[in-house]
């Protein structure tokens, strides 16, 4: 009986033995795990020990040394944007307005900016409020309105400068809203419908003004094309014309080439026959009497024919006194 609770006590001390050892090896892959540290893209890690600054972590895989060493800051190296609630400020000339801000800023040296100021994010907030009621107090309310690069600018150098400590980098500046008084934004309505007429109006008159004188270039136009029409129409005319004249002309010259020729075949007909003197200054008395009934009022017949006109008369008369 002794025998089995001594071994009974013995197989409990090793079982409890074996869980101990068990539990330490669970615990040492714990912690090990724990001193395991990958650090993403873009971020950076302070670690500290026993309380002091290390060193930066930047990206990749690092090991911390248990219980001494501890991660005291996770950092954001991209770069960030703040739209700060609008703030009231007061220009050169008393009026006041509110102004809302949109800050991009990017952290550069993540020590700086865990060691430098307690809160980084309201102490930019605060800064830029003053810097931008200084910036306004030395414009009036029509610069103010009209120079949002130009305050941009400045605000955006002075709060770099101002930031630096802190290991932080603004990189822009910008106005988001220009909020005038009420009375003034009427105002301000007000001439920008004045305004708005005024270039209606303009481009009203600038409409009238082409319509006139597209329509004076249309008249032209049409004026060009109908002379140009009548120029053709007249040249054709002409054309036209000419050619009358000239088919007419052709006409009577192929008419009188046809009477010469009939002429000359008829006198080279009387010649084969053989024709006297006398029917020949016959056929020529024939001829000039055809012509006297034309147009003419004057008529010279040559003496021959004369001679042979007075002998056919005497004979005439001599037949008829028989």
């Amino acid at each position: 009986m002794k025998l089995l609770l001594a071994e009974a006590a013995l197989g409990g001390f090793e079982l409890w033995q074996g869980a101990l050892v068990l539990a330490v090896i669970i615990l040492g892959l714990a912690i090990l795990i724990s001193c395991i540290k990958i650090v993403p893209q873009a971020t950076a890690v302070i670690v500290e020990r026993l309380g002091a600054y290390i060193g930066t972590w930047g990206v990749g895989l690092h090991l911390k040394a248990p219980f001494v060493d501890k991660i005291a800051k996770r950092v954001n190296l991209k770069e960030q944007v703040i739209d700060f609630k609008p703030q009231p400020v007061i220009t050169k000339d008393n009026v006041t307005m509110q102004i809302d801000t949109v800050v991009f800023f990017q952290i550069t040296d993540p020590k700086l900016y865990a060691y430098g100021v307690e809160n980084p994010l309201m102490a930019i907030e605060n800064l830029t409020a003053t810097t931008l009621r200084n910036i306004i107090g030395e414009l009036e309310l029509d610069q103010t309105l009209t120079s949002r690069e130009i305050i941009n600018t400045k605000m955006r150098t002075q709060l770099d400068v101002a930031t630096d400590p802190w290991g932080i980098k603004v990189n822009r500046v910008e106005l988001k809203n220009i909020i005038p008084p009420r009375e003034i934004q009427d105002s301000m309505e007000k001439q920008m419908k004045a305004e708005r007429e005024r270039r209606e109006k303009i481009l009203q008159a600038e409409g009238e003004k082409k319509s006139t004188i597209l329509v004076a270039e249309g008249n032209k136009e049409k004026a060009i094309l109908d002379a140009e029409a009548e120029k053709q129409a007249a040249i054709l005319r002409a054309e036209a014309k000419r050619e009358a004249m000239i088919r007419e002309a052709e006409g009577q010259a192929e008419a009188i080439l046809k009477v010469q020729q009939a002429n000359a075949e008829g006198i080279r007909l009387i010649k084969e026959a053989g024709a006297d003197q006398a029917v020949l200054q016959i056929k020529s008395l024939e001829a000039f009497a055809k012509a006297a009934d034309g147009q003419a009022t004057k008529i010279i017949i040559p003496s021959e024919i004369q001679g042979l006109a007075g002998s056919i008369a005497a004979l005439t008369e001599a037949a008829k006194t028989k």
